[in-house]
């Protein structure tokens, strides 16, 4: 199993929105950065957990667990001339970008912030933490990922 971190602005979808969506579910599209691409088209399972984190709001942090249901597969944003996802260069011949299915698990009572994660004892190496990282969608370590659900309680 990997784990992985899905950001979000929550004006754009928060998780509430996802609470909301039939059976919990929806595609997580719009992911125009190629290196995130590749993580969600060539690692990501289905079965795969992943935090759904708040960014560029008051109080960014991790605000529950999704699970991916239907791995990789074209974004249909990038075909759509009216989405602000649209890119030209991407077919249906030849798909440029992907999504991939997710449902939410749970909802945190509690947001645990991005202040308080830089000060958790081992969470020090976590990809989010680390200076530059700004992948909307990144890889999350088991070590990391027991500590963070640990904090939560189960």
């Amino acid at each position: 199993m990997n784990y992985w971190l899905f950001k979000s602005e929550p004006d754009a979808f928060s998780i509430d929105q996802l609470a909301s969506m039939p059976g919990k579910r929806d595609h997580w599209d719009g992911i125009r950065n190629y290196q995130a691409r590749n993580l969600m088209r060539d690692q990501m399972k289905k079965g795969d957990l992943g935090f759904f984190y708040h960014s560029s709001c008051k109080v960014p942090g991790v605000v529950g667990i999704v699970e991916i249901v239907r791995e990789s597969y074209p974004d249909h944003t990038a075909h759509d001339p009216a989405s602000k996802y649209y890119d030209a260069k991407s077919s249906d011949e030849n798909p440029r970008w992907c999504m991939v299915d997710v449902k939410l698990k749970r909802k945190f009572k509690e947001v645990v912030s991005l202040q308080s994660l830089k000060t958790i004892k081992g969470l020090e190496d976590m990809v989010l933490l680390q200076k530059g990282s700004r992948l909307s969608v990144q890889p999350v370590g088991k070590k990391h990922w027991d500590i963070i659900v640990k904090l939560v309680g189960k």
